[in-house]
């Protein structure tokens, strides 16, 4: 797990490379930063293999777009890019065997044959686990082998072609890193903010038919889509196990359940009296407190306010219609505490 520390820069270059060392910055402009990191890899790529005047050159390239051009976060840039890598490794030195025995017993039917029950075998594999690795394995075979005609010098100045493109894919995969885990506490601080705007709206009796409400429900279940599939790459970057990022994923699930906002919503009272409504007020802002300071640690990564502590709401008796609201209030409120304690147990992996 890579950290940054301030303390090791030296202060007037702390300005300078504060966007690209602060995690919210890298996260906003992923994207950007991930193009980057490929331009200035392709570029070394070109100049290296032009400047050794390496004969196929073009495959140093190629190779590294193979291996990480498509790999954002760090979390999985590495295990990917090391299938990808054995993937070319394992078609290239194919690739020489089929080329050194076509010259040596010339006989072009048995290449062939060869080179396709290869790519069979390798099709074989091509679904299920691993099955990049050997998909990769039948392309290089045939960069390497072509149908198996190709000079023994081509086939081996195309392997060395490929193996400067892995090394260089994987230099540049640590180059400013992009960490799931940004990703992962963003995009839960900003579900936590529209659970709160969700949850205010229903306090307020404004409909939860409106499209601003289903807006919201919108972009709350394409965060948890999201969030779900960072899990195995946070898992793998900050040590969390998937159990426990589980379980936060859940109840966070819980907290946006439209279940239970729906209920909240049919039982909340249009026109509650005074005292009743004094007191479905306190319950909302403390839970809407615990959203947001939830949203802001995780954001910020100031996790003092996953230690704040809520005093109970004071008992007050409520008419009969009113308990469902008031019984799934507190149910919610239950929840966000499970959800705070669990973060708030689990910060000094993900605060990076």
């Amino acid at each position: 797990m890579f950290t940054t520390r301030p303390a090791s820069i030296p202060s007037w270059l702390r300005p300078v490379l504060r966007p690209l060392l602060d995690p919210y910055r890298r996260y906003r402009h992923a994207r950007l930063i991930h193009a980057a990191r490929i331009s200035v890899g392709l570029l070394v790529s070109i100049l290296l293999t032009s400047g050794l005047n390496l004969p196929h050159g073009e495959w140093a390239s190629v190779t590294m777009l193979i291996v990480i051009g498509g790999l954002q976060h760090h979390g999985n840039i590495r295990k990917k890019s090391v299938e990808r890598a054995y993937g070319t490794l394992i078609g290239a030195g194919l690739g020489l065997l089929v080329v050194v025995q076509q010259g040596y017993l010339e006989m072009s039917l048995l290449t062939y044959c060869l080179m396709s029950v290869m790519c069979g075998f390798f099709a074989y594999h091509a679904i299920g686990k691993g099955g990049y690795t050997a998909l990769l394995s039948a392309i290089t075979l045939f960069v390497v082998a072509g149908h198996g005609i190709n000079p023994i010098s081509d086939g081996l100045w195309r392997t060395v072609d490929i193996l400067i493109g892995i090394v260089l894919a994987l230099a540049f995969s640590f180059a400013l890193p992009l960490y799931a885990v940004f990703s992962w506490r963003y995009n839960l601080a900003s579900g936590l903010r529209d659970c709160a705007k969700v949850y205010g709206r229903i306090s307020q009796d404004q409909s939860v038919t409106a499209d601003e409400h289903l807006k919201l429900a919108a972009s709350l279940n394409a965060t948890m889509l999201q969030l779900r599939s960072l899990l195995p790459s946070v898992s793998k970057e900050v040590k969390i196990s998937m159990v426990e990022l589980d379980t936060i994923q859940s109840q966070f699930r819980m907290c946006l359940s439209l279940s239970l906002l729906e209920i909240l919503a049919n039982s909340r009272p249009a026109n509650p009296e005074p005292a009743l409504k004094a007191a479905l007020d306190a319950d909302y802002r403390q839970n809407r407190r615990r959203l947001l300071g939830m949203a802001r640690a995780l954001q910020t990564g100031a996790t003092e306010h996953l230690k704040r502590t809520f005093e109970p709401a004071a008992a007050t008796p409520i008419p009969a219609e009113v308990t469902g609201y008031r019984l799934m209030t507190r149910q919610l409120a239950q929840t966000l505490e499970q959800l705070q304690a669990r973060l708030d147990k689990t910060s000094r992996r993900w605060k990076l």
